[in-house]
């Protein structure tokens, strides 16, 4: 069953919760910008560090709910790893530095440290990704992208409502797994049943743009329920992030 993650009372409560998710999801757009221009291990390992204890202190992550949020994406990074530097062109490199050989395999030092700097850049966005999906409510996030950052209502509530019908998936895809059983069919794993779900979803995306033009949206201005307005603490927080980030590429030097 496909669920959303969606941050608990205690998160929303926060100071990072009441922080605007445009300037958070702008700081994080910002700083994978400022990782695309290094390749040093130092950087990302300092980003992942300060992402983290944000959550856990200005965001009151629980760290049991971050460790399980990270669990998955720490296990891609290991592999972006490894695979990284068991196939890096280094380490076909005569003149490189050999660290260790194991049968036919040679891996060098330089390749190594390409494939940790990899891996450690997968845990920053990882790490900057949970925290703000963990801190930021998603209603509250498409009325900010439509009040500060200027995005249009029916992009902005589109994809608020199809983030919202993730969990309609898994309903659909037990309901086609029954309606099999009742037939006599196997209900486990069919392609079959991903024809099933694009025609759930095709009906599902038909009500919710008739649902949407019912409401007149993108028809002109409307009015607003939750005014979500620019406070000092998120100019405190783009300021600090920059620093952060500032930081940490000098430190990669």
């Amino acid at each position: 069953m496909m669920e959303r993650v969606e941050p608990a009372d205690a998160q929303l409560d926060s100071p990072l919760g009441h922080a605007s998710p445009v300037v958070k999801l702008s700081i994080a757009l910002v700083w994978l910008v400022g990782l695309a221009t290094t390749t040093a291990i130092v950087p990302p390992l300092v980003l992942a560090a300060v992402a983290l204890l944000a959550g856990l202190t200005l965001g009151a992550i629980p760290p049991r709910t971050l460790a399980r949020a990270l669990a998955p994406l720490a296990i891609a990074a290991l592999g972006v790893g490894i695979s990284n530097t068991l196939f890096s062109a280094a380490n076909g490199d005569p003149t490189a530095t050999t660290l260790v050989t194991i049968g036919p395999v040679r891996i060098t030092v330089e390749a190594a440290i390409g494939g940790i700097a990899l891996a450690c850049r997968v845990v920053a966005i990882a790490s900057v990704g949970a925290v703000f999906a963990l801190t930021t409510d998603s209603t509250r996030l498409a009325d900010a992208l439509v009040q500060q950052a200027r995005v249009s209502p029916r992009f902005a509530y589109g994809a608020l409502a199809a983030y919202q019908a993730i969990p309609r998936f898994g309903e659909d895809l037990t309901t086609l797994r029954q309606a099999r059983r009742i037939r006599g069919l196997r209900g486990s794993w069919h392609p079959r049943l991903l024809l099933g779900l694009l025609v759930l979803a095709i009906r599902h995306g038909d009500r919710l743009a008739l649902a949407m033009d019912a409401r007149a949206f993108g028809m002109g201005p409307r009015s607003q329920y939750r005014v979500v307005r620019w406070r000092w603490p998120d100019l405190a927080l783009a300021v600090g992030a920059l620093a952060v980030l500032a930081v940490a590429l000098v430190l990669g030097r």
